[in-house]
């Protein structure tokens, strides 16, 4: 009855409405009853709610064509009425064909909160001028209409009673919460209506033109009467055109209501549905009530409740309930003109009031403040302006919101100094405590989240943050490693900024390492359009562990080329694990007084300066060779006495090896363990449970397969030759003589093994732990 506006082009068309309304719920319950639906006593009906956007339409294209041509204006305000079944259906079907269903859901859940707050105030708004009996145009918020529903005593008397009677029955229903409740109470009011106009001998005629009773003289036709009004030749496609930007905001909100009340009633009735299924009914159902004239329809939450809690749960009752509906289609609108307007009003005032409390007394504990301004502000400019309006504030607000929000998040997951995470390498103990010690001035910070120009400040003062003079002072860098593994995306703002602060550090001689992303995932590419991989001083790593491993490499690498260490003739070339090597930096070129460099000249004095410079043994042969591995295998453990190592030194087999060579495979036997002597090995630990693997470098001066050999259990990782390697094998045979023959030797260098292994391993775990 309230579907057209209340105006002078559409007086006398509450019985179009209603039939409209009755065309649209038998096409929807048929549709759901014959299968379209999941649910077997689903209850289809109009969307109640597209009310406002109805009215809306009506009045743009009265503006558009002149109130003078009424015939136009009909034709193609229930033409745009149809329009609107159409797309809904169409959208409806292909979310659902296309199955995604479960997208909409994504949908910010408040801004729908306000839609639905503002359709409530519509709807208090709509009883108000149902009562009164005044047209929608007429109404307005403003000093003189507030002074005429507060001071005119019979506009008083027409909207008091309907709005009493709709907080009653809140009173009641907050009591009792009986099914029944609801119709049996506006079942009661009609006939208490007409037992004090009888007891009252009131006239019915009297009381119809005083806007008691509804006027329905002129509107007794067929219920077909509405398609006499569709015309071609009368619709104006350019009003039509004009109605697109509220149709769409129809649309909007139309779609949102299925994906959420699908799987609210498939809780409420313990029923598993497909809610694309759903959507491909719904979108069947609008297009058929599109095609034969009617308004858009969809599944109701709360009748379909209502109607399998009263034993409605079979297809056969979904029939049944369509032809009682059709029975009320064909006998007409005249029952219409015996209805009290009370009863009308009192409905329209329980649904807004309803909708006003979901959206702002429900939500006041459940939502943010953020998100409950939002809805607030949702309400009002639907209310003081324009329903499509409203919807895109709501979505801007929220944006809005959504940014500062998300800015307060912290994009800095971690920040700290080389000190506290090692790379994946055996190392010799004089280089690991040199790297440990000169590892202060690599900063490392962990990125957290999506990096947008909302937390990519965050990010850009923190690095700011260590160039400044007192930071600088205290600790001044070499390295700033930037972990991406836990960042879900970088935007244009957010990589520009990059680009800002390694200009910034490329200054100062400062090298940018990033890690934690492929060339080809999108944090790659959107670093790479703004050109920040092609810098000088950046470089890049696939995973942390290979960027840790550089930077290690870096600060020995600097230090063996100042000494010339690796130029020495006298002398094997020092081989470092990685692939890419890189410039690293040079200490030649630093100042000579830079506290960089002079942190790296007194830390390698006291750690690997004196191994570095200790002169070479002649070479007497194989078994001095070995020694020497050994020494430095064992050197953080005291010096090792040659003479009673020679038994020792026998057992050992000198294995020169090439790049590419596998050693062992996991799982396999194990046949002994290798002294280290020159190269680098490479471990690849593969676990059952992961996808990804670990990896390990072993360089000169340390251990390989140690504990499995000592277990004499299988191999825990395949290790391959990295660079050219030579080692010394000390068979399992061999460690078994050397047990019975020196039980004394081979007990001390057993202990030995142990604890350099337990030095690799915590090295091992504690970067397996850096990658958490």
């Amino acid at each position: 009855m309230i579907m057209f506006p209340s105006n002078e082009v559409f007086s006398n068309f509450g019985g179009i409405g209603v039939s409209m309304f009755f065309v649209t719920t038998i096409i929807s319950q048929l549709v759901y009853s014959l299968g379209g639906s999941g649910f077997a006593g689903a209850n289809g009906s109009m969307m109640i709610e597209v009310v406002p956007f109805f009215h809306i339409i009506a009045a743009s294209i009265t503006k558009e064509l002149g109130e003078a041509h009424k015939a136009e204006i009909i034709s193609t305000t229930i033409a745009a009425f149809a329009l609107s079944s159409i797309l809904t259906g169409l959208s409806f079907f292909l979310l659902g064909y296309l199955r995604l269903g479960v997208v909409i859901g994504f949908f910010p859940r408040h801004i729908l909160v306000g839609c639905i707050g503002g359709v409530g105030v519509f709807l208090i708004q709509t009883g108000l001028a149902v009562c009164a009996r005044m047209d929608d145009d007429d109404f307005s918020y403003t000093f003189e209409a507030l002074k005429l529903f507060t001071t005119n005593s019979h506009i008083l008397l027409l909207w008091v009673p309907a709005f009493g009677l709709a907080v009653l029955l809140r009173l009641i229903t907050s009591r009792f919460h009986h099914q029944l409740v609801f119709p049996l109470y506006f079942l009661a009011i009609p006939a208490v209506f007409y037992i004090v106009v009888a007891s009252a001998k009131l006239d019915i005629t009297s009381l119809r033109h005083s806007g008691w009773i509804f006027d329905m003289s002129a509107s007794s036709e067929a219920w077909y009467k509405f398609y006499s009004y569709y015309s071609f030749s009368q619709t104006s496609w350019k009003a039509l055109w004009a109605t697109m930007p509220t149709q769409f905001a129809l649309l909007f909100f139309n779609i949102l209501h299925p994906p959420l009340n699908v799987p609210a009633l498939a809780v409420s009735l313990d029923k598993d549905v497909d809610t694309n299924k759903e959507l491909v009914a719904h979108g069947y159902s609008n297009l058929l009530a599109g095609l034969l004239g009617s308004v858009p329809n969809y599944l109701v939450y709360v009748n379909t409740l209502l109607f399998y809690r009263v034993g409605g749960t079979t297809r056969i009752s979904g029939i049944l309930l369509a032809a009682a509906t059709m029975v009320l289609l064909v006998v007409g609108t005249s029952p219409i003109g015996f209805i009290p307007v009370m009863l009308v009003g009192a409905l329209i005032f329980v649904l807004g009031i309803d909708l006003v409390k979901e959206a702002l007394w429900d939500t006041r504990q459940r939502v943010s403040w953020s998100e409950y301004l939002t809805i607030i502000s949702i309400m009002v400019c639907m209310t003081l302006w324009d329903f499509v309006i409203g919807v895109l504030f709501g979505i801007v607000v929220c944006c809005f919101f959504f940014v500062i929000q998300n800015s307060r998040r912290r994009s800095v997951r971690a920040m700290f100094t080389g000190e506290s995470a090692m790379s994946a390498v055996r190392r010799p103990t004089a280089h690991r405590d040199y790297i440990h010690k000169v590892a202060k001035q690599t900063i490392i910070m962990r990125l957290q989240g999506f990096l947008f120009f909302g937390t990519i400040a965050q990010v850009e003062d923190a690095i700011r943050s260590l160039l400044s003079p007192s930071s600088w002072q205290r600790n001044p860098i070499r390295f700033l490693l930037v972990d991406f593994s836990l960042v879900a995306g970088v935007d244009m703002s957010a990589a520009e900024a990059f680009v800002r602060v390694q200009r910034l550090l490329a200054a100062r001689g400062i090298t940018m390492v990033l890690c934690g992303f492929s060339a080809e995932s999108g944090i790659g590419k959107s670093l790479a359009n703004v050109g920040l991989l092609e810098e000088d001083f950046v470089e890049v790593f696939a995973s942390f562990n290979d960027a840790m491993e550089w930077t290690e490499n870096a600060y020995l690498r600097a230090w063996f080329m100042s000494q010339k260490a690796e130029a020495d003739s006298t002398r094997r070339p020092i081989a470092l694990p990685g692939k890419r090597q890189g410039r690293g930096f040079s200490m030649d070129g630093s100042f000579t007084n830079s506290p960089r460099r002079t942190l790296i000249q007194n830390v390698a004095g006291e750690t690997i300066a004196n191994e570095s410079s200790s002169p070479s043994l002649p070479d007497s042969g194989p078994s001095e060779d070995a020694f020497v591995a050994l020494s430095k295998v064992f050197s953080a453990y005291g010096e090792l006495d040659r003479s009673a190592c020679q038994p020792l030194l026998r057992h050992l087999q000198r294995v020169c090896v090439t790049e590419g060579t596998v050693l062992w495979q996991q799982n396999d036997a194990s046949d002994g363990l290798y002294v280290i002597e020159s190269g680098v090995l490479r471990a690849v630990y593969n676990f059952a449970d992961r996808q990804d693997v670990l990896e390990e470098s072993m360089v000169g001066g340390t251990l390989a397969g140690e504990l499995s050999a000592l277990a004499n259990l299988p191999r825990n990782a395949t290790v391959s030759v990295e660079k050219d390697a030579v080692l010394w094998k000390l068979s399992v045979e061999s460690l078994h003589r050397l047990e019975e023959e020196h039980s004394n030797l081979a007990r001390t260098f057993i202990h030995l093994v142990l604890k350099v292994a337990k030095g690799d391993y915590d090295i091992l775990l504690s970067a397996l732990a850096a990658r958490q």
